[in-house]
């Protein structure tokens, strides 16, 4: 498939998509303590979603039943959010979400503490924002896509996490999940060069301890083979003359 540069007027679209995600993202993160469930937190998200004259993206795509996905401590990414799924102090939550505005998506995901966390969940956590955080400093029109995933992988891999190599960052705009793959670690190849008009998911994805997964019964839900703690972190950026913007905070 040729890689999609948007026009200034889906630009737009994306800009307010990636507002009311921001906006959805940040009240979910206030509102999960411990003793709520993710489904809570799941009505909450919908309702603000469609309050804001969007739809969730997530919801029906490929058969997938929820507005956000709640994946806690080994869950890696695709959690269902659950009535009997109850948040605990310790948790690491990751929080992931789309928000389509008008036909135009945007795709983002923060993971927090619930409480006080391990010392290795919070290094987990300030990781994945630092990896994410660097990679777009990193982002210019005319660089190849192989920078952003060295960047990426040279944060985890030097605090001594290990990149979850199946799963990776996409374009995104006019459908969910467009050309090209972001990964997470360098392959040896330079990648598509970034084109002003290009938006990316970024989205750092990796464990404390493994590089492997497995999917549990409900067929979504995927966890670390060891059962160690995993984390995301994700934003959709637009590539400009001058970098990037980032349009979802």
């Amino acid at each position: 498939m040729p890689i999609i540069i948007k026009t200034q007027a889906e630009i737009e679209l994306m800009r307010k998509s990636g507002k009311i995600l921001a906006e959805v993202l940040e009240q979910v993160c206030k509102l999960a303590k411990a003793g709520m469930s993710t489904f809570e937190l799941d009505e909450f998200a919908e309702k603000f979603i469609i309050d804001h004259d969007a739809q969730p993206s997530f919801k029906g795509y490929s058969g997938f039943p929820a507005t956000l996905c709640t994946s806690i401590n080994e869950e890696i990414v695709h959690g269902i959010p659950n009535k009997n799924r109850i948040l605990k102090e310790g948790d690491l939550l990751t929080i992931d979400c789309g928000v389509t505005y008008k036909g135009m998506i945007t795709d983002a995901a923060r993971s927090i503490g619930i409480g006080v966390i391990s010392k290795e969940k919070q290094r987990l956590i300030n990781t994945a924002n630092k990896a994410l955080s660097k990679a777009i400093d990193a982002i210019k029109p005319n660089i190849h896509l192989g920078v952003i995933s060295r960047t990426i992988e040279d944060v985890i891999t030097k605090e001594g996490f290990k990149v979850i190599s199946d799963l990776t960052g996409h374009g995104v705009g006019r459908s969910l999940h467009e050309d090209p793959i972001v990964l997470n670690y360098y392959d040896g190849k330079p990648g598509p060069l970034l084109k002003v008009g290009m938006t990316l998911a970024i989205e750092p994805i990796f464990s404390a301890g493994t590089r492997e997964m497995i999917e549990l019964s409900d067929k979504w839900t995927l966890i670390t083979d060891d059962h160690s703690c995993a984390v995301q972190a994700e934003n959709t950026i637009l590539i400009t003359e001058d970098g990037c913007e980032i349009l979802t905070i």
